[in-house]
């Protein structure tokens, strides 16, 4: 079941194959919504590819998945609509040259823009600025990241956040769209244990309000439903890359995979077949 504020994460026999073989095959998983969903595995072992593909940023090349109802291959425009990118290196830096404000600036500016109503650009510009300024406060006080704690304040150059204020940063900056969905690639990359016990717990918080999230990490924690990958040569058809700690239920196959159909309106947000599957090197 579905919640306004979350969404339900399911796959079955999901798996994408690129020029290198597979980088990821027979996921299985039934997460409910405001699930915490960690994909645990080594670099290398197809993690982001995964990720990149439950968010409707890769086509799958076997079996499905469902977000919110959202049918994977076949409806990767309406899955993008609800699922955020928090930080995932190489697809949505943040910008280093940028201070922190502006940063936030250009992300609700870009939301407000591509994701937003219409109707929402038609508003006086000072009515749209005060908007716009509660959303900031709301999503940097959802992500942890208190403005006034930073060297410079607001004026702090993004180049210049420790590990853990850029995470924060990121997230803030996904959660103006108010997603359904938050996916996190690498997140305890470079944190120390305390730092790590405070991501989690960042994820945590988000999932009590309702938000499901996907993270990408070396070691999950216990309280996660939890994903495994593992590193190796491309696998033959009867091996399983993925194992889930959760059972999968049945889905229902009536529909047929429609992979080749997008939302035409979205279609500037889809990389092409081929550039989808050469990003499958990068995990």
């Amino acid at each position: 079941m579905d919640s306004p504020h979350g969404a339900a994460v399911k796959a079955e026999d999901f798996g994408l194959k690129g020029p290198r073989g597979w980088a990821f095959r027979g996921v299985g998983i039934d997460a409910g919504p405001g699930s915490l969903i960690a994909l645990e595995g080594p670099s290398g072992s197809g993690r982001t590819c995964l990720l990149l593909a439950l968010t409707g940023r890769m086509k799958p090349t076997e079996g499905h998945a469902e977000v919110a109802r959202h049918r994977l291959p076949k409806k990767m425009a309406a899955v993008r609509r609800i699922a955020a990118l928090g930080p995932v290196p190489g697809v949505n830096d943040l910008d280093q040259a940028l201070t922190v404000a502006e940063q936030l600036r250009e992300g609700a500016l870009l939301q407000r823009r591509y994701e937003g109503p219409v109707r929402a650009l038609l508003r006086p510009r000072g009515e749209r600025r005060t908007s716009s300024a509660a959303r900031i406060d709301a999503a940097l006080a959802a992500a942890g990241l208190d403005l006034a704690t930073l060297p410079k304040g607001p004026r702090t150059s993004v180049r210049d956040l420790e590990r853990l204020e850029a995470v924060r940063l990121s997230v803030a900056i996904a959660l103006l769209g108010s997603p359904r969905l938050l996916a996190l690639d690498d997140l305890d990359l470079k944190l120390s244990d305390a730092e790590r016990a405070e991501a989690w717990d960042l994820l945590r918080s988000l999932t009590a309000r309702g938000t499901t999230v996907l993270a990408v990490c070396s070691e999950a924690p216990a309280d996660a439903i939890v994903l495994r990958t593992v590193a190796g040569p491309a696998p033959t058809p009867e091996e399983d890359v993925l194992e889930a700690d959760t059972p999968v239920d049945d889905v229902n196959e009536d529909a047929e995979h429609d992979a080749a159909t997008h939302d035409a309106t979205h279609d500037d947000d889809t990389k092409g077949d081929e550039d989808a599957l050469a990003e499958t090197g990068r995990s």
